[in-house]
């Protein structure tokens, strides 16, 4: 026993090494976070914000807010804004924690299957990818939601497996199935995990009593997130409007683009992804490999092969491939990465007559890390803020929501309801202002989908019913994105001049002329101003 103790300690130094490490790694990217975490919301982190907020209020998703995604997301932002309180700052160091959470799951997960140095690279990998440019990933969108309840699932599932423990598969399939709930591609995740749970479960001759109990309950789990939140929704009278928005136009939405269309852009996506950190994304598909080369990480190949086919997977519905998608992704070439770098190392170590040192694909790895870092210094470390939301989306309005909202929340009473002709619905959460009509996004009423009238009837009728204190138009083609001679967007562009000359007077101008410089007219200043860029918001004041 005595000759056991050094190596017994030598094993729990290194543990602690490991999980120090992993730690360091979510301490350097969390730096990077809070110091940009007063970046302005984008319109997705608006749509959370302002539906999170009503929630607080005590008004149910798709009451006052329309949109086809499922209202998880919705929920935590809630919790996110109670605890924190209602500031960009307060979503982003929300967002922070999740990713801190997310991360450390990545390096839990991958240890689990191939050792604390594959879990270590694979933690730094996902830390690293998920903060890039690339994918958005410093806004806070529902996929980051997501994968952390996936991959807290996918954990509770192999404790539950290893333990043959009911109440752990129950819990596992809870957090798949809020998962789900975040956002729809989540569905993938659970059927990932249920299709795994139902080939490790499966014996000969199958013992169908004990199969059944096992499958059953992980479904159970997985489907009550589901159930509760359809009955809550029931209960608070918005359930027909939350199943056209999230299954009827959700699938129009979803059935748009034709194979050619994805394909575009995928290819106009994916190598922005890539080429943020090539090096890392070349060892995660020597990761693929290993898994056929070498014995060891033959022994995962069924998990960690369905685990990235069916993260893939999520990533495709409607084949539109937005960066911020790809965060669906992450774990699994994460995954790869430390299998990779595992894979090597112990290979190296094999070879006694090999003259490479072992430790090469450890340096290998961490030179790729710090070239990505460093080929990304701009953005980790020197632009402000405002820059850096400039950065990732000129031509959106996201900065000059700010000072839109700051004035209409000063020349408005808490109770005034505000409407905005376009997709900016930070400007409801900034100002505090109810919008006066469900459709804080344009694009539905613009689209070309079967419910693109009916839609744009609605808006209108619910405009001109609340005739709203002021109107924003968002003179912005990424606000609207309209087909060039769409007979739904020149319908509903003749009604709002009509309208706004009609009732409205304008009182505000903020004219983007450039990546860095806005110029803002308020009151007589901005009627005699005339704009000089094609991208302009226009604020109008109902007339006494």
């Amino acid at each position: 026993m005595s000759k056991r103790s050094p190596k017994v300690r030598s094993a729990k130094l290194a543990r602690y090494w490991y999980y120090g490490l992993i730690l360091l790694v979510i301490l350097f990217f969390s730096l990077i976070r809070i110091r940009l975490r007063n970046m302005p919301l984008e319109r997705d982190e608006g749509e959370y914000a302002y539906a999170g907020q009503l929630i607080l209020q005590g008004i149910p998703p798709y009451q006052l807010a329309y949109n086809m995604k499922l209202p998880g997301t919705y929920a935590a932002y809630a919790v996110i804004l109670a605890v924190l309180g209602e500031t960009p700052s307060a979503i982003h160091l929300g967002l922070l924690l999740v990713n801190a959470l997310t991360t450390f799951f990545v390096f839990l997960l991958t240890k689990r299957l191939a050792g604390s140095l594959a879990g270590l690279v694979a933690g730094a990998t996902y830390a690293l990818l998920s903060s890039t440019p690339s994918v958005l990933g410093l806004a806070g969108h529902a996929t980051h939601f997501v994968v952390l309840f996936a991959l807290g699932g996918i954990l509770l599932l192999f404790k539950g497996i290893e333990e043959r423990r009911l109440w752990l598969l129950f819990w596992s399939g809870i957090s798949l199935g809020l998962a789900f709930l975040m956002k729809q591609p989540g569905m993938f995740f659970v059927l990932f995990a249920g299709l795994y749970l139902a080939k490790r479960e499966w014996t000969r001759p199958p013992d169908w009593h004990r199969y059944a109990a096992r499958v059953g309950i992980f479904l159970s789990g997985a489907l009550l997130p589901f159930a509760v939140t359809c009955l809550i929704l029931f209960a608070a009278g918005v359930f027909k409007t939350f199943w056209f928005w999230t299954f009827s136009y959700a699938w129009q939405y979803a059935s748009r683009l034709s194979v050619a269309d994805g394909f575009h852009m995928f290819r106009e996506t994916s190598p922005r992804v890539i080429f943020s950190a090539p090096f890392i994304w070349i060892i995660a598909f020597l990761g693929l490999i290993a898994l056929v080369w070498r014995r060891e990480a033959r022994a995962q190949l069924d998990f960690v092969a369905g685990f990235f086919f069916f993260s893939f997977v999520a990533v495709c519905p409607g084949l539109y491939f937005r960066g911020h998608y790809f965060i669906l992704l992450l774990p699994a070439v994460a995954l790869l990465a430390g299998i990779a770098v595992a894979s090597a190392r112990a290979s190296l170590g094999q070879l006694s007559s090999s003259s490479i040192p072992p430790a090469l694909p450890v340096v290998f790895f961490m030179g790729a890390f710090a070239w990505s870092v460093i080929g990304q210094r701009a953005f980790f470390f020197q632009v402000d803020p405002r820059e850096a939301v400039e950065l990732l989306y000129w031509a959106n309005p996201f900065a000059q929501a700010l000072p839109i909202a700051d004035y209409l929340k000063s020349h408005t009473s808490p109770g005034a309801q505000i409407a905005v002709l376009g997709s900016e619905p930070e400007i409801f959460f900034y100002s505090g202002r109810h919008s006066a009509t469900g459709y804080i996004y344009a694009y539905p009423v613009v689209e070309t989908h079967k419910y693109a009238f009916t839609m744009q009837k609605e808006m209108i009728g619910q405009i001109e019913k609340a005739v709203p204190e002021f109107v924003v138009f968002v003179q912005v083609p990424h606000s609207w994105l309209a087909r060039p001679g769409s007979p739904q967007a020149a319908a509903f562009f003749s009604w709002a001049d009509s309208y706004l000359n009609t009732g409205y007077t304008l009182v505000g101008i903020a004219d983007m002329l450039s990546p860095d410089h806005t110029e803002y007219r308020w009151g007589d200043e901005a009627k005699a101003y005339r704009p000089r860029s094609r991208m302009v918001i226009a604020v109008f004041e109902k007339k006494s």
